[in-house]
């Protein structure tokens, strides 16, 4: 598929180009690329917030064309939550409950049932029960982002896509909310896209990796296939995970790390032995 921006206007350019892909029901997949790359355009395609200017967009049974009347889109839009970059900015009930029991009514969920899932849902991301009588502006802003999404999750999704979800959080704030994420995908196996610059977040979590770049989907792969070639990431702007960095920095003082690490626990498992044995090499 392919997306002009303003198409048929002096002022098109294109968001995305030959597109062509598949998310598996129950993946975990990370889309990076620098700056203007395409990812954020891919993502609103993934609820037909865009839809393509050429080519189809099949989530379930469900294809969008351009030709593809809006009035016909709750049902996906149900299907596919997505969680914003600063989420909380989406905030506006007087109480916590009611901002999250209004997108199930809205879609015709009893109020009743709509409060029950705000309640549900307020633990599922770790939140008190007492905030559901607070107003979300009362809270800080990590909670807030988390009424947010516990807004998005009451809708019962089967796809979670998240754009930045993280940005603006300090380094634990980060940690908790891309573990809660896990937590969800391992559980009760939600399948999650997730746009990113956080390499870390990608080789912690993802189990396939979409590389954009000017537009084009230009790589795909296991975070290991991915980030196996420091310089191609080094060509098209992109890092490596820091445990990454960090075993080439160790190999160049000797230690030997068959395959290189991506996580903390897999630096941890090829280092001890070294360190232990006193072998290096």
């Amino acid at each position: 598929m392919s997306f002009t921006y303003q198409a048929g206007t002096p002022f098109a350019g294109d968001g995305i180009k030959d597109v062509s892909g598949t998310i598996h029901d129950g993946s975990y997949t990370a889309i990076i690329g620098h700056t203007g790359s395409g990812k954020s355009t891919i993502l609103q395609h993934l609820n037909a917030l865009l839809k393509p200017t050429s080519g189809t967009v099949t989530i379930g049974d469900k294809v969008i064309t351009n030709e593809t009347n809006n009035k016909n889109l709750k049902p996906l839009r149900q299907k596919v939550g997505m969680v914003f970059q600063f989420a909380e900015n989406q905030l506006f009930e007087q109480t916590v409950a009611k901002d999250i029991a209004f997108g199930p009514q809205n879609f015709g969920v009893s109020e009743q049932d709509a409060l029950a899932l705000a309640d549900k849902m307020v633990a599922m991301v770790g939140l008190p029960h007492d905030v559901l009588e607070k107003s979300p502006f009362d809270l800080s802003g990590g909670q807030m982002r988390r009424v947010a999404i516990a807004g998005v999750l009451a809708m019962q999704p089967e796809v979670l896509v998240l754009d930045e979800p993280t940005a603006g959080l300090d380094p634990a704030g980060r940690h908790e909310m891309m573990t809660m994420f896990e937590r969800l995908h391992r559980e009760q196996g939600q399948t999650i896209v997730l746009v990113t610059h956080q390499m870390d977040d990608v080789a912690d979590y993802a189990d396939t990796v979409w590389v954009m770049a000017k537009g084009r989907l230009i790589k795909t792969g296991t975070p290991r296939e991915i980030f196996s070639d420091p310089e191609w990431l080094k060509a098209n702007q992109l890092g490596l995970p820091k445990t990454a960095q960090m075993a080439q920095q160790l190999t160049a003082k000797g230690f030997h790390f068959d395959p290189q690490p991506l996580t903390e626990t897999e630096l941890a498992d090829q280092l001890l032995p070294q360190i232990g044995g006193g072998q290096r090499g």
